[in-house]
């Protein structure tokens, strides 16, 4: 189900301080005038063009996509000026009707007339069901910050889990870059996807232990199991008490508001799927469900899948200091340790903490039900992590992989005594702005 719109109105509505129709102004000008599409974009385009049109791609329908992004069959490139005026349209009822229009008129009639259309099963009474909800986030203390991650469905607890982890270890005494703090982190890394894999799902159907995830007793029992000298094999999760593509942006206002938020069409551009005349696509995030039966993760209706997208916040002496987040499906509580570690253990600044070079361990069991890789799966080192530093997690048995630049996309503004800093970074389109 398409939640973003109605998440836009369920915020407006608390915290909104500008027209609901202002908001929309530059985004129709921009879809209906055009704007140059950028590097990052294009590329992912054109990957999405080729997905859809393989043979055996099971997609109902992909006209609707080329017609919108490939109309002389091949899509945007970097520099050239794209135009979406049915997304202008969409956006311009949605301006004048509020969440409605989206969830119960025109757009909503648009809808079930497509899955129709193509042999879905979206209605409109599916969608003016569909309602945001206020969940309050979770959080754990670092070195003397708080550090906020989302509740399940989304993976928001894994950056808990894995920085409680860590803070068993002195990181900073093994130095910044070293082998070590990486070889440590990584194990942390490890054990708490474990665990994201066994207990992270909708709460609505399953009871997550969350207070025992994310307790201190707990991850000092999972530190024990990290050794300096070799790779943890294998790797379960903890045995609970028996009682119980994505866009990130950051904002901040002379007020001292400040705002993390994230959303994803998921895989590449989403599912495939766009509805006749309205100039988007729907996500497919419904990919992250397992369909093993007695999985707390597992397909039914009405349940919220499993998702990745968190934004991160961190606040120090109960005051905001830190809105970030960094993009990337699993990488991204892979990122927010490491830029909350660079920051708490190293000392580096908004900007540093995100230009560092990062690791991304891949092949942990997944919330999907898909088992981890043999052995201790793969580990990515950026260029620039130190040739000795390599070299030395190769020789503790690590299998290390190519550089294949999946280390995510991370934006953040620091709170400082009247006044902030924002990073961006290179690994994405990105940019950081005052006004």
């Amino acid at each position: 189900m398409p939640g973003a719109v109605d998440a836009w109105w369920t915020l407006h509505q608390r915290y909104g301080k500008l027209k609901w129709a202002d908001l929309f102004a530059p985004a129709i000008a921009y879809a209906r005038d055009g704007a140059p599409i950028t590097q990052n974009v294009a590329y992912y385009l054109g990957a999405s063009l080729r997905g859809f049109s393989r043979p055996g791609s099971g997609i109902e329908e992909i006209e609707n996509f080329k017609s919108v992004w490939a109309p002389n069959g091949k899509t945007p490139e970097e520099g050239e000026v794209f135009r979406n005026p049915g997304l202008a349209r969409t956006y311009e009822l949605i301006a004048k009707g509020g969440r409605d229009a989206f969830y119960a008129g025109e757009i909503a009639d648009t809808i079930e007339r497509y899955f129709k259309r193509i042999g879905g099963w979206m209605t409109k009474a599916d969608l003016s069901a569909h309602h945001a909800r206020w969940d309050p986030p979770h959080s754990i203390n670092y070195r003397g910050v708080d550090v906020y991650g989302l509740s399940p469905n989304s993976q928001g607890l894994a950056t808990l889990q894995l920085l409680n982890i860590l803070e068993n270890f002195d990181v900073k005494a093994m130095g910044f870059q070293s082998a070590q703090a990486i070889h440590h982190a990584v194990e942390a890394k490890r054990l708490a996807f474990e665990d994201r894999a066994r207990f992270y799902a909708d709460p609505d159907f399953y009871k997550i232990p969350t207070d025992w995830l994310l307790s201190k007793a707990y991850a000092a029992e999972r530190a024990k199991l990290i050794s300096a000298d070799k790779i943890l094999t294998p790797v379960h999760p903890g045995q609970a008490p028996s009682h119980g593509d994505t866009t990130y942006f950051t904002t901040s206002d002379s007020d001292g508001m400040m705002v993390s938020l994230i959303q994803s069409n998921y895989r590449g551009m989403g599912s495939g799927l766009m509805p006749d005349g309205l100039g988007f696509m729907f996500q497919d995030r419904g990919e992250l469900f397992a369909l093993t039966d007695g999985h707390p993760n597992l397909y039914a209706p009405g349940k919220r899948p499993f998702q990745t997208i968190i934004p991160g916040f961190a606040t120090r002496g109960d005051q905001p200091w830190l809105a970030f987040g960094v993009m990337g499906g699993d990488m991204q509580p892979q990122g927010q340790a490491q830029i909350i570690s660079n920051m708490v253990d190293f000392g580096l600044a908004v900007q540093e903490a995100g230009d560092s070079p990062r690791w991304h361990h891949e092949g942990s069991t997944e919330p999907t039900g898909e088992v981890a890789s043999p052995g201790s799966g793969l580990l990515r080192l950026e260029t620039g992590v130190p040739a000795a530093t390599q070299k030395s997690l190769a020789e503790l048995g690590w299998k290390l992989g190519p550089t294949d630049g999946g280390f995510g996309g991370y934006q953040a503004i620091e709170r400082w005594p009247g006044r902030y800093a924002a990073a961006t970074e290179m690994r994405k389109d990105g940019v950081a702005l005052a006004y």
